[in-house]
């Protein structure tokens, strides 16, 4: 979403997942979305809203909507904790984690308008996700291993790693959680399938415009690949492209 609600919004409506006001209207589906709330785009914590708030209605319909973390959060985050202080090992930055995040098309409205609770909402999120045989993720790469060998196991040393004030172990977990193109060999995705669980990995981080050279118009689709095991559903709504919202069963 990288802060376009609008084009969030209109999304989830075609899909027939909110109505006109922006309320759940999806019933007892479940919809999951895979990181990259904030950045480049005007309301970040606007999409963020959205996403707790149709939670809460989800949950009352019968539904369910889960959320991700994405290597945009954990650079806010960042951003938040240490400011513009020095970072240990990265002696070329001089502006903090704090300019690191702007050059990553931070919006400092976004950052005045976070609260405590957005940060702990952020603070909680997960990893990954094995849902129905899908093996739900933010980046398409293999350095999800170096947290565990389990979903569990990931989404447990992420939570250690969001919750740490050691700015030079922050470098190392934000370089983590950015990895990008490894999946496109099968033997890369039957790796990671193998070791979490599941037939297909679900990713978005990549858009399907910059990093897969598709255009615009094949980009309203996701895109399979690495031997059929993988899928690719960033549209890149911040390069001209759109939101997309992807049936898996």
């Amino acid at each position: 979403m990288h802060g376009h609600r609008a084009e969030f919004r209109a999304a989830l409506r075609d899909s027939g997942l909110v109505d006109a006001a922006g309320d759940w209207s999806g019933a007892d589906a479940r919809l999951w979305v895979l990181g990259d709330y904030f950045d480049r785009g005007p309301d970040g914590i606007g999409v963020v809203d959205d996403i707790r708030r149709l939670t809460v209605q989800a949950a009352a319909a019968g539904g369910e909507v889960g959320a991700l973390l994405g290597n945009h959060e954990a650079h806010l985050v960042a951003a938040h904790r240490f400011g513009v202080a020095p970072i240990p090992g990265w002696s070329a930055r001089t502006d903090g984690y704090y300019g690191a995040w702007l050059t990553l098309g931070g919006r400092q409205d976004d950052m005045r308008r976070l609260t405590g609770e957005h940060l702990a909402w952020l603070e909680a999120l997960p990893a990954m996700a094995l849902i129905d045989g899908h093996l739900l993720m933010h980046c398409d790469s293999t350095r999800y291993l170096e947290f565990g060998d389990t979903v569990e196991a990931v989404n447990k040393a992420v939570a250690g790693h969001l919750a740490g004030h050691d700015p030079g172990e922050w470098l190392t977990f934000c370089s983590r959680v950015s990895g990008r193109g490894e999946l496109h060999s099968p033997e890369a995705a039957g790796f990671l399938l193998s070791a979490f669980g599941g037939s297909l990995i679900v990713h978005g981080h990549s858009t399907l415009i910059s990093s897969f050279g598709l255009s615009r118009e094949q980009a309203r689709r996701p895109h399979r690949y690495g031997g059929g095991r993988v899928l690719a559903i960033d549209g890149g709504v911040f390069e001209g492209g759109v939101v997309l919202v992807t049936r898996l069963i």
